[in-house]
């Protein structure tokens, strides 16, 4: 006798249908059902990534590895995260500017590595600040909690770090409101002055009438 699915053929066949057998007890038949409905769960499941894997890659000294594994974990996205976020606090500077630089491809996904990647903005390394900067603008509102890191970046003494700062206050939009008076100084001075005044747009253009 042919059936629908195992889990049809197990049932039919406890209660003693299609089969000369004697009938089998309940708790038999649970354990039955229950063990084939897993089977039938996992068919076709495939593995996760390897997130330790990726890491372990994205350290290697070889271009084309840490490159790869750069890319996969871009497309990983969100479970890849905490990792990176790991990575941000190894003693290599060229690793923590690596994991920054991945978050940055993430665009909004990476979101949850906000928090470190405000700290990072702190970092003596000149790659790992800018990487940092870069990875918030790319998150945009997602980073309004990193605002009171980005404006004292904006005194970094790295003119592309103060550039990229001004863009992720940009990114914040109305938000980032309290940003203005920085934006505005930063403006009347810096070599930075486009990138500042774009960010104080952006920031004014759906901003409540009485903002700064």
């Amino acid at each position: 006798m042919l059936f629908d699915s195992p889990v049809q053929g197990a049932t039919r066949l406890a209660e003693g249908g299609g089969s000369p057998l004697p009938r089998v007890t309940a708790s038999a038949t649970r354990a039955l059902l229950v063990g084939l409905a897993l089977l039938v769960a996992c068919r076709g499941k495939e593995p996760g990534p390897d997130i330790p894997a990726l890491i372990a890659d994205l350290k290697s000294s070889d271009p084309e590895v840490s490159g790869k594994a750069n890319l996969t974990l871009i497309r990983v996205g969100e479970p890849a995260v905490p990792a990176l976020v790991e990575l941000l606090k190894d003693e290599d500077a060229r690793l923590r500017a690596r994991a920054a630089t991945t978050l940055w491809g993430m665009g909004s996904k990476g979101r949850a590595g906000v928090p470190a990647l405000a700290l990072a903005l702190a970092d003596p390394d000149l790659d790992v600040r800018l990487a940092s900067a870069m990875a918030l603008e790319g998150m945009g509102p997602d980073t309004k909690e990193a605002m009171p890191a980005l404006v004292r970046a904006l005194k970094d003494r790295e003119g592309r770090v103060r550039q990229w700062a001004a863009k992720a206050l940009g990114k914040i939009g109305p938000a980032a409101k309290e940003a203005l008076p920085a934006l505005v100084e930063a403006s009347k001075f810096d070599p930075i002055r486009p990138a500042a005044e774009e960010a104080i747009s952006q920031i004014r253009a759906q901003a409540p009438p009485n903002s700064p």
